[in-house]
Parts: C-alpha cells; structure tokens; sequence
C-alpha cells in the first residue's frame, strides 16, 4: 500500500504469527492504563489465540510488517450483522505514530469493498484522540442506540465488567462501490 510508511507492509496473518500478534495486543492496551477507562483485568487482556487460530485461516487478520517482516501491528475482522466489524486494531507503541493504524483500517475498508459488504462497524472510547476522534477523522459516524443492531448489544454486555460503556460509541463508515457493483449500467445512468 502506498500510504504506509517505507519498509512497513500489510499482509494477511499467518498462524506462525499469533505470539507476535498477542505480544503487540499486550503492548497496545498498555496505553491505556493512565486513562483509567479499563480494569486492571481489562489491561492484561488480549485477543485470545484460539479466536486467532479461528480467524487467520478465515482471512480475517490483516499485519502490519516492519522490514525485518516482524509483526508490529494487526487488524481483526469478522463479518458481523449486515456489515463487517472492526474487532481489532492494535500497533505496538513501539512503531505507532506512522500511519499504521490508518492502513489497517483501509485494509479493512478495502476488504469490505471486496466482499460487497455496505460498511465497516466498530466499537471504541468516544472521546480518547487515538480512539473516537481517530476514526471520525476516518469518516466514521456515531451510531445512535436505536440504529445498534443486536449483535453490537450483546458486544456492550460483554464490555460492561471491563469498563465504563457510557464512554464508548459504535460507529459505522460505509464503503464506496463502483455502479457497477450495483448492476448499473453506464448507459442507465445517463
């Protein structure tokens, strides 16, 4: 992709990746321990590695790669509800501020695009910059509670032990098709 810094590449996941992938996770979550938004049980969670072993194989894992082809950073997505959801998408501090969280989204944008799916849905803290404010920038909108589908309600119920989901959001960026996608004609349009 050309939007990623020199010597980074986003490929799929390999199950040979999935220490690395847990490792960055941990990494990742230690940046929000001074904001007090998580539980201390929260802080030392990560993705678990049989849902790894599950979505790799599924194409569901996209890494960002430095140049020595180590994994500095992921995305984990899961068709979900009518559209595909962002679970995931953690950079090892180590290699953040590069862009490499903005790639991953593409990537992900990108792969909705190829599954003719209408848009990428994800959940996260309203207001930290790296958070809400970053996927708005993003194009993503807030969705109001009445537009949640169920499967984001049961997501909230699982988040609720771990940290305060007044403070979250679910937010929702549709993907641009070309007509034809659409089975439209030029000649229909005109």
């Amino acid at each position: 992709m050309s939007d990623l810094p020199e010597g980074y590449s986003i490929t799929l996941a390999e199950m040979d990746d999935i220490p690395a992938l847990i490792s960055v996770d941990k990494a990742a979550s230690a940046l929000f321990e001074p904001t007090g938004l998580l539980t201390d049980e929260a802080l030392q969670d990560h993705v678990p590695s049989d849902v790894l072993d599950i979505e790799i194989p599924l194409g569901n894992v996209f890494v960002a790669r430095n140049q020595h082809d180590w994994a500095v950073g992921f995305a984990l997505i899961r068709p979900r509800g009518s559209g595909l959801y962002l679970d995931q998408v953690s950079v090892h501090p180590d290699h953040g501020q590069k862009g490499l969280g903005r790639a991953l989204v593409i990537r992900t944008l990108a792969e909705a695009e190829h599954r003719k799916l209408p848009h990428v849905s994800l959940s996260t803290f309203r207001d930290l910059p790296w958070n809400g404010p970053f996927y708005a920038s993003m194009g993503f909108r807030e969705i109001s509670r009445q537009q949640l589908e169920p499967y984001m309600i049961e997501i909230e119920e699982a988040q609720k032990p771990f940290m305060d989901i007044t403070k979250r959001c679910f937010m929702r960026r549709k993907v641009r098709r070309s007509l034809f996608r659409f089975g439209i004609r030029r000649s229909e349009r005109d």
